[in-house]
């Protein structure tokens, strides 16, 4: 991969369940808030669950230089020649704005899942076929397997709920040239107690899928970790919290770790569908 992609996603995006909202009579609402994204200065929108280009598209249509990727396209939910036509689709009109983020999700949430890495192989391969450009498709990587996989078949890797150390692990089996851009939730919250209490809340689902527990035990996290919401080990990990200078060390840790770009989701205690304009404009004067 060229410098292009890194450079068309910048330093920092924000990831965002509420940006891919289904509702038509929110249409301008999001496209307003990712306007203002771009104003802000973030390179790249991120859209959380299993989103594609039919919920990118409008935002790209509403901003002219903003990236937006899925993170992620669940391989299960759409095939591959779905895929390639509404990425062709949306590539012509809009010339390397979108980002085709790719996973194979949880077995937890998926009655076909089954053999997920070669799946994934095949639903490449498929893709290759069908005429999408590997510089133009990034894996959700967490194993050591599905980074060599990102680095071989895709633009790099957008690993989800991970750690700086895991960052730099992905770094090393990656490669200096893919597309490294961990996703990091941040608290803009300075007190400890309702800081861990906002993030375990929101971490609680993510504690029943094995994907995401098996990662963290291969990366140094021990049972006792996972238990009771996770330990303050865990949450200061996967989160970054306190004042502006205690979160924007936690962002730096990810790019000092090997981060080309760092995806950050705000967690604030609202529904995954709100959209917390106010804390963007924070953070991107954080970032400054």
């Amino acid at each position: 991969m060229s410098s292009t992609l890194k450079e068309t996603v910048g330093r920092y995006g924000i990831w965002s369940a509420g940006l891919r909202a289904e509702d038509p009579s929110r249409r301008d609402e999001l496209a307003e808030a990712t306007a203002e994204l771009e104003q802000l200065g973030y390179g790249a929108v991120w859209l959380g669950g299993s989103s594609a280009a039919r919920n990118a598209a409008p935002l790209i249509e509403a901003t002219s230089r903003i990236a937006v990727g899925t993170s992620i396209q669940s391989i299960w939910q759409y095939t591959a020649a779905e895929s390639a036509a509404s990425f062709a689709e949306l590539e012509q009109a809009h010339p390397g704005r979108f980002l085709l983020g790719l996973g194979v999700a949880h077995a937890k949430n998926t009655a076909e899942y089954s053999r997920p890495y070669s799946a994934l192989v095949a639903h490449l391969d498929a893709l290759d076929a069908a005429g999408v450009p590997a510089d133009r498709r990034l894996l959700a990587a967490l194993g050591p397997k599905t980074v060599e996989l990102a680095r071989d078949r895709a633009a790099g890797s957008i690993p989800y709920l991970v750690t700086p150390e895991h960052t730099a692990r992905s770094r090393e089996l990656l490669g200096e040239t893919p597309l490294l851009a961990p996703e990091l939730k941040v608290v803009l919250e300075t007190d400890p107690t309702r800081a861990r209490t906002l993030a375990r809340d929101y971490l609680a689902m993510y504690l029943t899928l094995p994907n995401y527990t098996n990662n963290f035990l291969r990366n140094g996290f021990t049972e006792s970790d996972l238990t009771d919401g996770g330990s303050n080990r865990l949450i200061d990990a996967v989160f970054a919290w306190g004042d502006d200078t205690q979160i924007r060390t936690r962002i730096d840790n990810f790019v000092a770790a090997g981060a080309d770009h760092v995806a950050l989701q705000i967690v604030d205690g609202n529904t995954r569908e709100d959209l917390p304009r106010e804390a963007w404009r924070n953070l991107a004067s954080l970032l400054a």
